[in-house]
C-alpha cells in the first residue's frame, strides 16, 4: 500500500527515471570533480617528488570515500545503511591517511581467540561483518524487485504473492548468514546443537510469537484470507489491508487500523464476507399495522430497496412475509450488493430511511407495542 501510493505520487508529481538520473549525475558531481583534482595534484606532487602525505594523500582518501559513498547512496535510500556505509569508508580513509591502517590491520588479526578447532580473528570476525552487511544490502535490494516482480504474476492470487515474496527474502537472509559464516571459516555442522537448543527455547519462551508465524503461513497457503478481503471477527469489521508474518492489518469504517495476532484468524471463528464471492444480501426486517394493505407495503419496500445505486438487480431484491407477530405484520426486505467494503450498515439505513418516507406518503403505519393497565378497585381490608 505504501509503495503504491508513493509510485503514485511520483507519477503525479512528474518525476521520471530520466529525471531520476540527472539528480543523481548532479549529486556525483561534488565529489567527481574532488577526486580529479586530488588525482591531479597527487600526480603533481610525485612528478615533482614532493611529499604528499600531509595535505595530497588524505585529500584523495576522503575524495574516493565521499564518491564510493554517493555511489551507493544511487541504490539505496534508508538511511541507517547510508550512515552505516558512510562510517566504514569515511573511518577507512582516516586510517589510511594517518598512515596506520596497515598497523591496525595486523593487531586486528593478531587478536583473536579459540572457537572449537578453529582459530578466528577479529580481522576475521569484521571481514565476516562486512561481508554479512553487503550481503544483507543486496538481499534487500533483490528482495525489492523479486517482490515487485511476483506481483506482476499473472493468475497468481495476493495472497499467494505475499507468500512467495516472504519466502524469497528468507531464502536470501538465511544465504547471506550462512556465506558469511563460511567466509569467517565456521563450520556451519557445528551449530546443530546450539540449534537444537535454540529450538527448544524458541518452543517453550515463543509459543505464541512461533504460533502467529506459522498462523501466517496456513493463512497464505490455504487463501482463506487475503489482502482485500472484508471480514468480521469478535466484532471487529473490516476489510484486510495487509497480512503481515506475525498478524493481519484490519482498517475499519471509522478508520481504525486493528493488528489482529494470526493465531486469532485461525482458532476463532471470522466471518469473511468476500471469500468466494462479494455480493453480500442484505435482510432488513420491516413491521406494518394489521390496518396496512401488506401488498402495497412491499411494494413500497422494492422501490426504496431499487432507489439505491447500489443495490444489484440480478438476483432482483424481493420482500417477504415471514409472519404475523403480536403488534404487526413481519416483513423482510432482502437485496443483494457487489460491495460490502463500502459498508453495510450505510446501505440498510439508506433503505430503512426510504422506506419510511414511502410508508408516510401513503399512509403505512409502522406499529409499536401497546398495552392496556386495567385498575380493579377492591377491599384492601
Amino acid at each position: 500500500m505504501t509503495r503504491l501510493i508513493k509510485k503514485n505520487f511520483l507519477q503525479q508529481s512528474g518525476v521520471t527515471t530520466s529525471e531520476k538520473w540527472i539528480k543523481h549525475s548532479l549529486r556525483l558531481l561534488a565529489p567527481t570533480t574532488f577526486l580529479l583534482l586530488s588525482v591531479l595534484c597527487l600526480s603533481v606532487f610525485q612528478s615533482l617528488h614532493l611529499d604528499t602525505s600531509d595535505f595530497v594523500r588524505p585529500a584523495f582518501n576522503v575524495s574516493v570515500a565521499w564518491m564510493a559513498y554517493r555511489m551507493v547512496g544511487i541504490f539505496t535510500s534508508n538511511r541507517t545503511w547510508l550512515r552505516t556505509i558512510a562510517v566504514i569508508l569515511f573511518g577507512l580513509a582516516a586510517l589510511q591517511s594517518f598512515g596506520i591502517l596497515s598497523v591496525t590491520i595486523e593487531l586486528l588479526e593478531m587478536i583473536s581467540f579459540q572457537f572449537g578447532e578453529r582459530k578466528i580473528s577479529v580481522l576475521d570476525l569484521m571481514n565476516g561483518l562486512g561481508i554479512l552487511l553487503a550481503l544483507l544490502w543486496g538481499s534487500s535490494f533483490l528482495g525489492g524487485a523479486g517482490e515487485k516482480r511476483i506481483k506482476q504474476l499473472p493468475h497468481v492470487p495476493p495472497s499467494l504473492q505475499v507468500l512467495l515474496a516472504k519466502v524469497f527474502r528468507t531464502i536470501l537472509v538465511v544465504m547471506s548468514f550462512a556465506i558469511a559464516l563460511s567466509t569467517i571459516g565456521l563450520d556451519l555442522s557445528s551449530f546443530a546443537i546450539l540449534g537444537g537448543a535454540i529450538g527448544v527455547g524458541i518452543g517453550f519462551g515463543l509459543q505464541k510469537v512461533v504460533s502467529n508465524l506459522v498462523s501466517g503461513l496456513i493463512l497464505l497457503i490455504d487463501r482463506s484470507i487475503k489482502p482485500g478481503d472484508v471480514i468480521e471477527i469478535e466484532g471487529t469489521y473490516g476489510w484486510i489491508n495487509s497480512l503481515r508474518a506475525r498478524y493481519a492489518s484490519v482498517i475499519t469504517r471509522d478508520g481504525k487500523e486493528h493488528l489482529i495476532p494470526n493465531e486469532d484468524l485461525i482458532t476463532n471463528r471470522v466471518i469473511n464476507w468476500s471469500f468466494s464471492d462479494r455480493n453480500v444480501r442484505v435482510r432488513v426486517p420491516v413491521g406494518i399495522s394489521y390496518d396496512a394493505n401488506p401488498r402495497e407495503a412491499i411494494k413500497l419496500c422494492l422501490d426504496s430497496a431499487n432507489a439505491s445505486s447500489r443495490t444489484l438487480q440480478n438476483p432482483e431484491p424481493k420482500c417477504l412475509i415471514t409472519g404475523f407477530g403480536e403488534n404487526s405484520i413481519d416483513l423482510e426486505l432482502r437485496f443483494w450488493i457487489d460491495d460490502p467494503s463500502n459498508g453495510v450498515g450505510n446501505i440498510r439505513s439508506e433503505v430503512l430511511l426510504g422506506i419510511w418516507d414511502r410508508f408516510k406518503e401513503n399512509g403505512v403505519n409502522i406499529p409499536f407495542p401497546q398495552r392496556d393497565v386495567r385498575i380493579v378497585k377492591g377491599d384492601l381490608s
